[in-house]
């Protein structure tokens, strides 16, 4: 009989991370075929897809600014799990990942923001700043069991941290005008959430409504909606009393993860790929394109910033003996998870958009598709090497 540590930590774990994996999978194939139809005989109708209106907003709107709450409420959900029961409940076992995501997300933003300190093109410190842990997770698998769990859960960990940081940068630095009036919508209906929770209401229809109207009200006030998602998210309880004398819990967190996360994974994520990735090339200098400061940054940022912001911060709080390594990890494994943070896809199209004026999508998109792909080639290249070498060292010990 399994122990409920088993059960209810390391089991969920591990269905996510092999979910997560898998998802960067499809992830990869819709960017390759977005990227594909932006650069064929199919680009005006893929793009004029994307573009079509339906009640007022594009396509590519209702899927960046609707579907994508669904994603966020997830990610909400996520790392409220982890600061109570997960690896960031505690200042011991947080503070190692704390640090190195903290270091992950200030070189990159500082790389890029030494190379565009001024000008339009500035306000994009914040797109190599994120990792995307699915295709991150999509690079360990590859190399199966010699990858321990300590690792996956460690990188997981980061992907959190640098998940609540992205939405930090998105609510604080890309609203560019807030409407009082849709946050008074949202905050009035977040509270009636609150209370509906105190009160005991478990109706899933009620939140769900609930939540459509706190998304609109973000809609209107300016704020990017899906910062609903994240709050919807922390406010779902992780626990509630089942009132029939059976002494058992019903946990809504968990429930919702596990029936939401498939379809975050396997259609919401590589939708909005399919329709965010597509970057058309025609017409375009390439001289100039590869002299751009933006793709220069993001690129550099993402493959430079992220493996030597992570180490260079783990590092520190080890030596001043804040933190450990704890059992399962080696510093060569720090720097590998590192270069896989590189991996910043998802969240740094999706603050692309938001950061950057539209005639700079090209070097931006191009910059994150390229660094992420650095990243994750070094990153792999080096896992085998030092996983090959710890095998035969191992082997040579016994």
């Amino acid at each position: 009989m399994s122990s409920p540590f088993q059960k209810y930590i390391v089991k969920p774990v591990q269905l996510f991370l092999n979910m997560e994996a898998k998802s960067g999978v499809l992830l990869g194939f819709f960017t390759l075929l977005a990227m594909i139809m932006a650069n064929s005989e199919a680009a005006a109708p893929y793009f004029a897809f994307w573009q079509a209106k339906v009640l007022g907003l594009s396509l590519q709107h209702w899927v960046n600014d609707a579907l994508m709450v669904v994603f966020f409420f997830v990610i909400g959900m996520e790392i409220k799990k982890e600061l109570v029961v997960g690896e960031l409940n505690s200042i011991k076992k947080a503070t190692l990942p704390v640090a190195a995501a903290i270091g992950g997300m200030a070189l990159p933003a500082l790389i890029y923001f030494y190379f565009n300190p001024s000008g339009a093109g500035s306000s994009g410190w914040g797109i190599p700043m994120a990792t995307d842990i699915a295709f991150a997770l999509g690079v360990l698998s590859l190399f199966g069991k010699r990858i321990p769990l300590a690792l996956k859960v460690f990188l997981l960990a980061i992907a959190i941290v640098d998940d609540l940081g992205a939405i930090l940068v998105i609510a604080l630095f890309y609203t560019a005008q807030i409407k009082w009036s849709g946050l008074l919508i949202a905050g009035s209906f977040l509270g009636l959430m609150y209370l509906a929770q105190r009160s005991g209401k478990r109706s899933y229809l009620l939140y769900s409504l609930l939540g459509v109207v706190v998304w609109w009200g973000f809609l209107l006030s300016g704020v990017h909606a899906t910062i609903s998602g994240v709050l919807i998210g922390f406010l779902t309880p992780l626990k509630f009393p089942i009132l029939d004398g059976s002494g058992k819990e019903q946990s809504p967190l968990d429930d919702i993860v596990h029936f939401l996360h498939p379809w975050v994974s396997y259609w919401i994520m590589p939708l909005f790929a399919f329709a965010n990735a597509g970057v058309a090339f025609t017409g375009v200098e390439i001289d100039k394109l590869l002299n751009s400061s933006v793709l220069t940054g993001v690129t550099l940022g993402l493959l430079v910033g992220k493996p030597v912001g992570v180490f260079l911060f783990s590092f520190l709080v080890v030596k001043l003996k804040l933190a450990s390594l704890g059992s399962g990890l080696s510093w060569k494994d720090i720097l590998a998870v590192g270069m896989l943070a590189g991996i910043g896809f998802t969240m740094s199209l999706f603050i692309s958009a938001l950061a950057l004026p539209q005639e700079f999508e090209i070097y931006s998109k191009t910059g994150i598709v390229l660094g992420s792909l650095l990243s994750g080639v070094i990153g792999s290249a080096f896992i085998a090497l030092t996983r090959r070498e710890t095998t035969r060292e191992v082997t040579t010990a016994s």
